[in-house]
């Protein structure tokens, strides 16, 4: 036998989960690890300038 229609407005009913509740980690995003995106965007600055004080000296 087919479910009934539910009128509109209404929300239809649903089968619950069966999975257990867990504790989740707060996400922390790109902010997790502060200290390695920082040493690599100083890494970054650091190569782009070597590479133009490299050009200057082969001047």
């Amino acid at each position: 036998m087919p479910d009934p229609l539910q009128p509109p407005g209404e929300t239809p009913p649903v089968e619950g989960s069966t999975a257990e509740a867990h504790p989740e980690r707060p996400d922390g995003g790109v902010w997790e690890h502060p200290f390695f995106w920082l040493s690599l965007i100083i890494l970054g600055c650091l190569l782009v300038a070597a590479f133009f004080v490299m050009r200057m000296v082969d001047l």
